[in-house]
């Protein structure tokens, strides 16, 4: 399996699965997090293989559209990327300055 598809899957999934129903939060969690094959999810919910396969598949198209509508998990990787830049700055230029230090610290907190 696609290492990056699955570390995007796993992402996805945090942001929007409670937008999913249970059947396909269960079958994504299983076989993106838990790394099970479509064969023991297939048996896990006596189910065929190709019903597993074809519900994931699915269900990624549609993790994938409510990415494109919401921007969720891009806009956080920015957010991040703009937090570290400012962590980097506030360190160079101004190491002294407690309370922007706090207000700092206190955006990463609202972040994870």
């Amino acid at each position: 399996m696609n290492i990056e598809k699955t570390n995007r899957m796993n992402a996805l999934f945090e942001f929007y699965s409670t937008l999913l129903t249970e059947k396909q939060m269960n079958y994504i969690e299983l076989y993106y997090a838990d790394d099970f094959s479509l064969s023991e999810i297939s048996e896990e919910y006596d189910v065929s293989r190709q019903a597993v396969y074809d519900n994931i598949k699915r269900t990624e198209k549609i993790l994938e559209n409510y990415e494109r509508k919401l921007h969720l998990y891009s806009n956080f990787i920015v957010r991040e990327e703009l937090i570290k830049k400012m962590q980097q700055h506030v360190a160079e230029k101004y190491p002294e300055d407690d309370e922007l230090q706090e207000l700092l610290k206190a955006v990463q907190e609202i972040e994870e």
